[in-house]
C-alpha cells in the first residue's frame, strides 16, 4: 500500500515505520493517523514481521499533533483541541502484538511523546528532548500520555512532567524510566538496529505472549497476573517453536523458529 505521510520498510523479519512529515515537525494530522493505523496492522498481520521500529523523519521524532500545534501558534484550531476534536493513534501502536522500538531520533511532544509511550521499548537519541506542552496551551495530553506516563515512572513524576510543561533531555528521561536507553544520535540507527536483530531471533509466540503477560499483568492483582503468567507458559507447550526451541537447545545450534 502507497503512503504520503510515513515510510513503510520490512527487511530481515523487522518493519520500520518512519514519521515524514519533517517540515512540520512530523505532526500527527488525520492521514497520518490513518496510515499510521494501516502500518501497524499490516505489519501485525504479516508473519515475516516480527518487530516493528517506529522513528521519525529530519531533526524530529513528532513535535505532536496538528491541532496541539494549532494550539500553541494561537491558530483558530485550539478550540477544536480542548473540545476533544483529535487524531488518537497511540492505542493503536500499543495493540500491535509484536514487539514496538521507539527509535526516538529527535524531539517527543504532546501526541509524538504519547506515540513513543505506547511502544514496548523507547531509544532515545542523546539530544531528544521529551515533554508534555499541553497544559501550558490550556489542553491536556490526549492520547493516553495521563495514563502511560505515571505506570512507567511513577505518579510523582509523572505529574511533574506534564504539570511543569518543561521538555526534558534524553538523559533524564532515562533516569526516570521514561525510556530505556539513550546513545548519541549517530548511533541510534545502529544500535536500534542492533536491538531489533536481537529480537528477532528469539521465539515469536514467545514474545507476543510475553508482551500480553507483562501489559495485562499491570491491569490484574499479583496473584492474578501470576495465574495468567502460569497460563500462558502452559500454552505456548502446545506449540512447535517450543519443541524447536528444546531441539536446538540439545543440539547446540541457533533455533528456526517459525511463529507456529
Amino acid at each position: 500500500m502507497p503512503y504520503s505521510t510515513i515510510l513503510f520498510q520490512k527487511a530481515a523479519h523487522v518493519a520500520r515505520i518512519t514519521l515524514n512529515r519533517p517540515r512540520a515537525g512530523n505532526a500527527v494530522n488525520v492521514q497520518m493517523a490513518q496510515e499510521l493505523q494501516d502500518a501497524c496492522q499490516e505489519a501485525d498481520r504479516d508473519d515475516d514481521v516480527r518487530v516493528i521500529v517506529i522513528s521519525g523523519a529530519g531533526r524530529a521524532f513528532c513535535l505532536g499533533s496538528e491541532l496541539e500545534r494549532s494550539a500553541g501558534r494561537g491558530g483558530g484550531r485550539a478550540k477544536e483541541a480542548n473540545q476533544g476534536g483529535v487524531y488518537p493513534v497511540s492505542s493503536i501502536v500499543a495493540g500491535v502484538e509484536k514487539p514496538v522500538i521507539a527509535a526516538i531520533n529527535g524531539d517527543a511532544l504532546g501526541q509524538g511523546l504519547e506515540i513513543a509511550l505506547a511502544c514496548d521499548i523507547r531509544v532515545a537519541a542523546s539530544t531528544a528532548r521529551l515533554g508534555f506542552p499541553n497544559v501550558a496551551l490550556g489542553i491536556l495530553p490526549m492520547d493516553g500520555g495521563t495514563q502511560r506516563l505515571p505506570r512507567l515512572t511513577g505518579k510523582g513524576k509523572a505529574l511533574e512532567l506534564i504539570m511543569s510543561a518543561e521538555a526534558i533531555g534524553a538523559e533524564q528521561a532515562e533516569q526516570i524510566g521514561l525510556v530505556s536507553r539513550v546513545v548519541t544520535a549517530s548511533k541510534l540507527e545502529a544500535g536500534v538496529d542492533a536491538l531489533a536483530a536481537s529480537i528477532v531471533k528469539m521465539g515469536p509466540i514467545a514474545l507476543r505472549y510475553l508482551k500480553e503477560a507483562v501489559n495485562k499483568g499491570l491491569e490484574l492483582t499479583l496473584e492474578q497476573g501470576l495465574r495468567l503468567e502460569a497460563d500462558l507458559y502452559f500454552l505456548i507447550h502446545t506449540t512447535a517453536d517450543r519443541t524447536e526451541g528444546i531441539r536446538a537447545f540439545l543440539e547446540k545450534r541457533p533455533p528456526g523458529f517459525k511463529g507456529k
